[in-house]
């Protein structure tokens, strides 16, 4: 096994769930060369990473089908000796089919998954009686050429990284990334303000996030009376963030992506779910987890996999019923 591509290229947080796959291989095979293929906007996350060879970046904002052609082409050429295919969507089944690799690995849900070389099942839920981890789903995809033991998610922010952010680990701090893509998803705002008030205001409280959660951190820092608030939203890059994380007392996230960037450099969590359950499979990995959910059966949660832009039911009770003492306070 000379040369492995993966194929990744949905959000964030499902890149940061393969990378268990690149550590995985390389222990396996340290000869190998390991490429990664994922969307525009995600490619920050490895940088300096020591096993990676080669990112594919695709545009799919800007001429989506000449880059996804121009990439293929690039990648026939590379001849790979094994694709392990983790998107379910139909553009990377065909590029998969169409890759030229010796073997194509992938789930059985894909489209086209019947012209792969092999192809696994995705379970959501039990299976065997036990709740399967999305990073047990992925690892499953090359068990047959490995084992059967699961890995946490891994990144590696830089030593220039860990170093921009070393003057803001002078006293005890906790993080907070408030924001989702998904409202459901969301732990209110009047929520982590009702929170946020409850912590010590000597407390240091940094605040994560990208460009779009500027307006919202701003918000809560203004109607809460942490003195020691800074606002780190589009400030920081992802691994620049990971490194600030790994040394927070506490990093409380959403069911989001900074819950998948806590995991990926083993910091302490609180991950607060509202619509989604961690029965998906989603869940924080680090070695000190807590989770906070809802205490109550509602018949409508979860309300779906991945969270709705508002709440189907329109009262929200999955996020709105969580009491703020629950949360532990730091």
């Amino acid at each position: 096994m000379k040369k492995i591509l993966i194929i990744q290229t949905a959000s964030i947080g499902d890149v940061i769930l393969v990378t268990p796959l690149l550590e995985k291989l390389h222990a396996f095979y340290p000869e190998a060369r390991l490429d990664i293929l994922i969307k525009r906007g995600n490619e920050s996350l490895f940088e300096g990473h020591p096993f990676l060879h080669k990112v594919y970046i695709w545009d799919k904002k800007q001429r989506k089908y000449r880059n996804w052609y121009s990439i293929l082409a690039q990648v026939q050429n590379e001849k790979y000796d094994l694709l392990v295919n983790v998107q379910r969507f139909f553009s990377m089944s065909l590029f998969a089919v169409f890759s030229k690799a010796r073997q194509t690995v992938g789930f059985s849900k894909s489209p086209l998954s019947l012209f792969f070389t092999k192809r696994f099942p995705h379970h959501i839920g039990k299976r065997k009686g036990v709740f399967m981890h999305e990073v047990e789903r992925n690892l499953s995809l090359i068990q047959y050429l490995t084992d059967s033991s699961s890995l946490s998610p891994r990144l590696y922010p830089t030593v220039a990284q860990y170093a921009k952010v070393s003057h803001l680990k002078t006293r005890q701090y906790i993080c907070i990334a408030p924001a989702s893509l998904w409202f459901t998803k969301q732990f209110p705002k009047e929520k982590w303000i009702e929170w946020v008030n409850r912590l010590d205001s000597d407390l240091y409280v940094y605040y994560l996030g990208g460009n779009a959660d500027i307006a919202l951190c701003n918000e809560i820092i203004e109607q809460t009376r942490v003195r020691n608030s800074l606002n780190l939203s589009g400030k920081l890059s992802l691994l620049e963030s990971a490194a600030l994380m790994r040394d927070a007392v506490m990093n409380f996230v959403n069911d989001s992506s900074p819950m998948h960037l806590a995991s990926s450099v083993n910091a302490k969590t609180t991950a607060i779910f509202c619509s989604t359950v961690p029965e998906f499979g989603f869940g924080p990995l680090s070695d000190e987890s807590i989770i906070v959910q809802i205490n109550e059966n509602l018949k409508c949660r979860p309300c779906g996999l991945h969270g709705y832009k508002q709440c189907p039911q329109k009262h929200f009770k999955c996020a709105l019923s969580i009491r703020t003492d629950e949360i532990a306070v730091v």
